[in-house]
This record gives structure tokens, C-alpha cells and sequence, in this order.
């Protein structure tokens, strides 16, 4: 793992709603909003932006944590930023902070930890759980 980034260091990534982004279930569509599901899925990936620079080519990074206050709803259409800022690195392990603008309203905010672990280790875990 590369120790590249301090507390504070902070990426970005933007994401227009879609469709497929909205609140769907077997019983139906729920409403034409981005969906906290998919939100959790853009939320982590731009925390995750971080661990694609830091692991080496041996390594790869998992979630452990995620957390989502959903305060406000972005329609299909709209652009919504993240910014995921590091709060904490703890030796292999990696906090973010991040929240949701959409239309210069505050729409997600939360915590999300991702852990850098050598690929083996990974796949001798997951090998034990077939």
C-alpha cells in the first residue's frame, strides 16, 4: 500500500441520474428519485477513488463501513457531486467523509471505510465461504 494521501485530501466524482438509479423493487418503480441503494454505490465509489491510487498490484480494497443520511431527493436528470474527504488511515485502513451536492443542495452525507488487503488474503477468504 502507498501512503499518498493525508487527512483532508479530498476527490470528487459526478454522477447524472438515471433511470436505473431510481428506487425499484419486484413490486415496482417507488418514484422517479435517485435511490439511497444507488446512491450508497456512488458514494462508495468516490471514497473508493482513493484506494485505486494507493494499493499495489497485489492488493485490493474492500468495504467495511457505510453509512447514509439521505436528506434531500435529486430527480432523474440532475447532476449530483461527491467530494469524499479522508478523515482517517490507520494503517491498512482508509475513513472517508463524504456528501452529495445536487442543484447547491446538501442531498447524502456519511462515513464510508474501506480496508487494503493483499489479493491471496482475499481470495483464501472468500474461497472458505463456498
Amino acid at each position: 500500500m502507498q501512503h499518498l494521501f493525508k487527512p483532508g485530501d479530498t476527490r470528487h466524482f459526478s454522477r447524472i441520474v438515471r433511470t436505473e438509479d431510481c428506487a425499484s423493487f419486484d413490486s415496482g418503480n417507488v418514484h422517479p428519485v435517485y435511490a439511497t441503494f444507488a446512491l450508497a454505490r456512488d458514494a462508495e465509489w468516490c471514497c473508493r477513488l482513493f484506494v485505486l491510487e494507493m494499493k499495489d498490484d497485489t492488493e485490493e480494497g474492500i468495504g467495511s463501513k457505510l453509512t447514509i443520511d439521505h436528506l434531500s431527493p435529486a430527480l432523474v436528470g440532475a447532476e449530483v457531486t461527491f467530494t469524499a474527504t479522508i478523515t482517517h488511515i490507520h494503517h491498512h485502513e482508509i475513513t472517508c467523509s463524504y456528501e452529495a451536492v445536487s442543484g447547491g443542495r446538501l442531498i447524502a452525507s456519511g462515513i464510508q471505510v474501506q480496508k487494503i488487503l493483499q489479493k491471496e488474503k482475499l481470495e483464501r477468504l472468500f474461497a472458505g465461504l463456498t
